[in-house]
């Protein structure tokens, strides 16, 4: 009996069976939430994510766990809080404003926040997917578009998010604060010039297509492997393994060599041979490299080897052949090969390679 007159003992318009009510909702609210949460992102996993594997499941799980985690926990506290009273000294006398207002929009704030944080969490497990898929496909198109897609769902995601939050939350009247926008669009578009450059530059190159995700270009002294093309800039990766960050604009305007359009790559230089190297040597070393890149699996029939120049402390053989790739790995493997090959033809008869030399004459009277 005591027991039951200390629970009606009331505290800020509320007694205390009350405030154990909202704390056992609460608690078991809570436990409530963990088989919640895993049927949600079942749920969604089996919209986004076809084709099930083991990765894409954890990967999805470890995308959403955090957002829908706090989303279910504010919605858990919303209903909560309707099994006890908000105290009259908290709310204002015409209700515009007051401590129980202030919570209601902080609430509205964190759950519209979670509620895109959901949404842009899912709009990586989608681009996840897809770059997966594209990387599949022999199309190195698709392997640029994604992250740009990507990324404009998110800005679209994000400014809607901030719109919504701007509506609800701050009472701000958007009809207004988009017709303020408009007016000032054209100071706005002058401030912001070189950015949107920048971002007509990136559709060019989506449209005009110069190159694609993964070729290797040289661009203003830079050259290296395209690993992204985002709004503002494009980002190329050096053979030092250094990020050179080029902006659109330039791109658009630079002139650009794109090596891995080239259907094949050329190599040429010369090698040197010693005066003193016969006739019947010369002949026989240029046939033999001759027929070793004529034989090549990774050459085709246009090089050639010719014995062309009298140097200043050399006889010069030029080397030319092509390689029938445009992947710079392939390149430099023929070519080490090749070069291996022509020190054994060398040495088989018992020639030198010259280097650079002075003979010095000294006549007596």
């Amino acid at each position: 009996m005591e027991t039951i007159e200390f629970l009606n003992i009331e505290f800020l318009e509320n007694s205390l069976k009350d405030y154990l009510f909202f704390l056992l909702a609460i608690i078991i609210g809570y436990f409530i939430i963990i088989p919640v949460k895993s049927l949600i992102i079942k749920l969604l996993f089996n919209i986004f994510g076809k084709n099930q594997n083991d990765i894409d499941t954890k990967t999805f799980k470890n995308l959403l766990n955090n957002p829908l985690k706090y989303f279910l926990l504010l919605i858990l506290l919303f209903f909560s809080v309707k099994l006890i009273n908000i105290p009259n000294f908290l709310i204002s006398d015409n209700g515009s404003f007051g401590f129980s207002n202030l919570i209601s929009k902080g609430f509205n704030l964190l759950l519209l926040v979670t509620v895109f944080w959901v949404v842009l969490r899912s709009i990586d497990f989608v681009g996840y997917k897809l770059k997966n898929k594209a990387l599949e496909t022999e199309s190195k198109v698709d392997d640029q578009l994604i992250p740009f897609a990507i990324d404009i769902a998110k800005v679209i995601s994000i400014v809607l998010g901030l719109v919504m939050i701007l509506g609800d939350v701050f009472e701000v009247n958007i009809t207004a604060l988009v017709t303020g926008l408009g007016i000032g669009g054209v100071a706005f578009a002058l401030a912001s010039k070189e950015s949107l450059e920048n971002l007509l530059g990136s559709f060019t190159i989506f449209f005009d297509k110069p190159f694609t995700v993964g070729d290797i270009v040289t661009l203003g002294g830079v050259t290296g492997v395209v690993e992204k093309v985002g709004f503002r800039s494009t980002r190329i990766r050096t053979f030092d393994k250094s990020i050179v960050t080029v902006p659109n604009k330039n791109i658009i305007s630079t002139e650009l060599d794109n090596l891995g359009a080239r259907p094949v790559r050329r190599v040429k230089f010369n090698i040197g041979l010693t005066y003193d190297t016969s006739v019947e040597n010369i002949k026989n070393i240029v046939n033999d490299i001759q027929t070793l890149i004529d034989d090549h699996p990774l050459t085709n029939q246009d090089g050639r080897v010719r014995f062309l120049n009298f140097g200043a402390s050399s006889l010069d053989i030029m080397v030319l052949y092509y390689v029938n790739s445009p992947d710079w790995e392939d390149l430099i493997d023929a070519q080490q090969k090749i070069n291996y090959d022509i020190i054994d033809i060398v040495n088989k008869y018992n020639c030198e390679f010259a280097f650079p030399s002075t003979s010095v004459y000294i006549e007596k009277n």
